[in-house]
């Protein structure tokens, strides 16, 4: 059984497999929509055809397939006979075809007119009837019909309307002049119109009108902020090869290719369009390509996601927050609130249940195009396969970095948080991995230092100690030396003198034997990194090989340098033993002597042995008199390698800073008239406060308030105030003065962590909260209702990641205004850069946002689904009903809707 097997029978896997062949709402379409028969160029340019009627219509369809075109709509002058033939060879490549014509109105302005796919010939005749077109053969003859006469007998037939090639002749812009051009060009069923090229390469004065500058032509409403109404490219197609120009197409966006998909995308072309030139890019960013689930409240539910937005809905207990806590856990996401943790933790054990698989399939697009599944078993941890089954040494977040999941409400607990609010902005800072290393590596410095200044200064206080005892001892010795004691016994207080060199080899040589152990746990050198394995399918793995040889060499010649230390250690304890040995013989000799000395002075009563005591302290404690010297210049070399490390770190703390003060200012021109950041360095005075209570004690709140209502402060600086003393901090900082005696008594360690404490800077966001064409008024966050604090918060997170952002029911927290006219806009703008997925009551963000994919969910009983006809975009009729029957304010979001696009 091979690797894949395994996966290849995981129920989940095939659950997975089976969401990723559904729908996924919304895509682009290529589309060509006026495409002309067999006849054409014969009878309109007098070009006679090489091609059979038979061999055009295959060969084009053959040449839409070769260059990706999905979608003809086939639009001969006054004739429907060759749509047929069209069908038959679109149905056998998978093209769908649009039945239709185009005709010219009174006024001499040419229409493409489009019907519905199953439109049958005859009933476009009857339709071309109406327009007075009875002859059934091509012809350039007029219709009877004035412009809007046409829109609106095509509209009542459930077709959609093109001006045709606008700008030039027979071109509405063109043929009409004056009041008449106006009228035509304000008719409220007209809803696109072909240009042979962009919009920027318009003359001046027809781009003005299309682009709704034009005060006299002005639309209200337009069909979005740059225009007018839908611009589309749909210039003749006259041969298989007119399809190879970019003007001939133009890229619609459609859940299902239909009419009402059509309206849809003419409706918001801002959304929904792109000329021929402007191919849509393939996605960029990580994307959650499908969920299943096998257990629990979803069981055997599979849903496949768009690329964009993704909007669930349905009434409550049908299973949105399900879902979105169900990727959570799968990804191992922890809430960011308390409560958010309490609804997660809740719905995973009682909705989801134990046993339940979550299995998604993820597309990672950086650094390459790689498909990864994540499954997770309830209680289980997750685990992460490859496209084959294989089990990879990854976690979810190696895979999905930067995915960010909100519950209900989570939103407003960290608009109420300053902490996390800088957390949100670091967001937008490009990281620098050096600073952060070196950052770290600061603070594993100055907590050596602190440690070094302590162990020298605690060493400094045992020596200072000891030598306090020396001037009684050198006082006392002086009573013995007045006795004469001095020169009876000098040969043996020399000797201890000489005892003292003794006592003090071991230490000096033990540096030697430390170092050498260091050395031997080193070697021989690890070179696991240049095994066989390691270099395998290398193309210089021959070259590179013969590193080992250098790594062997040195690990023999450190060992080899090693053994010498080591003998030459040894040899040295052996030679200094024979010293001491002859030494102790020596010594012997004057044995005697000193023993008799001592026995004339017990005659006299002078202890001398308590002489030789003393004299033995003494020898002991004078060379501590150099010991405290070498540790005063290891002190005063400690203090100023910390205040180069002290200078250093708040170097990294200002870069850190200088990155939040430019994600600051990018946001704020990002949201220019929403939302407006500030940073303020060393904003958060908390973590001082807290250091303060805990390491002073007592009352210190007047001095805590002072610190606080400071503009800027400097920690290094409060700390030297402390060290100069009381006055100095009581003066400087306007701090009582038991308080400010207080402070001064702290610990040197604990003035040291002072010094290094990081007091994060702190977020300003103020909101402006004026109406759209209102002068603006900003306020900050501490001044917004709960609503205007999410709105706010919710706006920096649309921006800026190529990671999927997900969020259940953010209008729980949102003021509907705001949702619409400040939260609306941007997602419709970012959503083409990332994957959004948002549970809602709210009909404003699915209409108004235009969800590329609206999953409409149901419950019954215990378990819930999603109905295929609740699967789709709004040009979805089952899936508009939806919105209007489920969502709050659906009839309204889409009266706004027809407001703001006249539909």
């Amino acid at each position: 059984m091979n690797s894949a097997n395994p996966v290849l029978l995981s129920p989940g896997l095939a659950l997975l497999r089976e969401a990723a062949q559904m729908p996924a709402g919304a895509r682009f379409y290529r589309c060509a929509l006026q495409v002309n028969p067999h006849s054409y160029v014969e009878k309109y340019r007098g070009q006679p055809n090489a091609l059979t009627e038979q061999q055009y219509v295959q060969q084009l369809v053959d040449r839409a397939v070769d260059r990706g075109i999905e979608v003809l709509a086939i639009t001969d002058h006054n004739h429907v006979g060759s749509v047929d033939a069209f069908r038959a060879a679109g149905n056998n490549k998978d093209i769908a075809v649009f039945p239709g014509f185009e005709v010219e109105s009174t006024e001499g302005v040419h229409v493409i007119c489009i019907y519905p796919r199953e439109t049958a010939v005859l009933q476009l005749s009857r339709y071309l009837g109406e327009l007075g077109i009875v002859d059934t053969d091509p012809s350039s003859k007029p219709s009877s019909k004035p412009f809007s006469e046409i829109l609106e007998l095509v509209k009542e037939r459930g077709g959609i309307t093109i001006a045709a090639h606008v700008t030039q002749s027979k071109g509405l812009l063109h043929s009409l002049h004056g009041q008449a051009c106006i009228r035509g060009w304000r008719d409220p069923n007209l809803m696109a119109v072909q240009i042979p090229g962009s919009v920027d390469d318009l003359p001046q004065d027809k781009k003005a009108i299309i682009t709704n500058r034009n005060p006299d032509y002005r639309r209200s409403p337009p069909r979005d902020a740059d225009l007018a109404v839908a611009v589309i490219n749909a210039e003749d197609v006259t041969g298989p090869e007119s399809l190879d120009e970019p003007t001939t197409t133009s890229y619609i966006k459609m859940s299902e290719i239909s009419i009402e998909g059509l309206r849809q995308a003419f409706l918001d072309p801002g959304s929904r369009i792109r000329l021929g030139k402007d191919q849509p890019a393939e996605a960029e960013h990580s994307e959650i390509l499908a969920i299943a689930w096998q257990g629990g409240f979803l069981d055997d539910v599979a849903i496949r996601l768009n690329e964009n937005l993704n909007v669930l809905v349905g009434g409550r207990g049908t299973g949105k927050s399900t879902i979105v806590e169900s990727i959570r856990y799968a990804l191992a996401i922890a809430p960011r609130a308390d409560e958010a943790r309490r609804v997660h933790e809740s719905i995973i054990k009682n909705v989801v249940k134990a046993g339940t698989k979550i299995s998604l399939l993820i597309r990672s697009r950086k650094p390459a195009l790689v498909d990864y599944v994540v499954e997770r078993t309830v209680p289980n941890p997750p685990i992460v396969r490859n496209s084959i089954g294989e089990v990879l040494p990854l976690l979810p977040r190696d895979i999905f970095p930067t995915i960010e999941v909100y519950g209900q409400h989570e939103i407003s607990e960290i608009a109420n948080s300053a902490d996390r609010r800088t957390l949100l902005l670091s967001r937008f800072t490009a990281r620098d991995a050096q600073i952060d290393r070196r950052k770290q590596e600061l603070k594993r410095a100055l907590d050596k230092s602190r440690a070094d200044i302590e162990r020298i200064d605690r060493e400094k206080d045992q020596v200072i100690e000891r030598l306090s005892l020396l001037p009684r001892i050198e006082e006392t010795l002086k009573a013995y030396q007045s006795a004469g004691l001095e020169q009876k016994l000098e040969l043996q207080t020399l000797l201890i003198r000489e005892e003292r060199v003794f006592s003090l080899i071991p230490e000096r040589l033990e540096t030697l034997t430390n170092i050498v152990d260091e050395l031997l746990r080193e070697v021989p050198l690890d070179t696991t990194f240049l095994s066989e394995r390691s270099l395998n399918g290398l193309p210089n793995r021959d070259l590179i090989s013969g590193l080992q040889s250098v790594f062997d060499e040195v690990s023999r010649r450190v060992r080899a340098a090693t053994t010498e230390i080591q003998n030459a250690l040894a040899e040295a304890d052996a030679r200094v033993g024979d010293v001491k040995r002859a030494w102790g013989e020596r010594r012997k000799s004057v044995e005697e002597e000193y023993q008799s000395v001592l026995r004339e002075l017990q005659k006299s009563k002078v202890n001398a042995e308590e002489f030789m005591q003393l004299r033995r302290q003494i020898e002991e404690l004078r060379p501590l008199r150099e010991r405290l010297e070498l540790l005063d210049r290891s002190s005063r070399e400690q203090i100023a390698r910390r205040r180069s490390l002290l200078a250093e770190w708040e170097d990294v703390l200002r870069i850190e800073f200088q990155q939040l003060e430019k994600a600051a200012k990018k946001v704020s021109r990002q949201l220019r008239s929403r939302v407006r950041a500030k940073v303020v360095s060393s904003g958060n005075r908390k973590p001082l406060e807290d250091f303060l209570r805990e390491h002073v004690g007592g009352r210190v709140s007047n001095a805590i308030d002072t610190l606080n209502n400071m503009s800027t402060i400097s920690l290094r600086e409060i700390v030297d105030d402390c060290r100069a003393g009381k006055d100095t901090l009581a003066t400087k900082y306007h701090i009582p003065p038991a308080q400010a005696e207080r402070i001064c008594q702290m610990s040197e360690q604990a003035k040291m962590q002072l010094e290094e404490l990081e007091l994060p800077a702190t977020t300003l966001i103020e909101l402006n909260v004026a109406a759209d064409g209102q002068p603006e008024e900003w306020k900050t966050l501490d001044d917004l209702s709960t609503g205007q604090k999410a709105t706010a918060i919710l706006l920096l997170l649309l921006l800026e990641s190529d990671a999927p952002l997900i969020v259940d029911q953010p209008e729980d927290d949102l003021d509907n205004r705001f949702i619409s006219e400040g939260i609306v806009p941007k997602m419709r703008e970012e959503k083409q850069r990332r994957q959004f997925i948002f549970a809602t009551h709210n009909a404003n963000i699915p209409v108004l946002g235009d969800a590329e994919l609206i999953l409409g969910l149901r419950a019954r009983e215990d378990h819930g689904g999603i109905p295929p006809e609740n699967v789709g975009s709004i040009d979805s009729r089952s899936v508009q009903k939806l919105v209007e029957e489920t969502l709050e304010g659906g009839r309204e979001a889409f009266e706004v809707r027809r407001l703001k696009y006249g539909f």
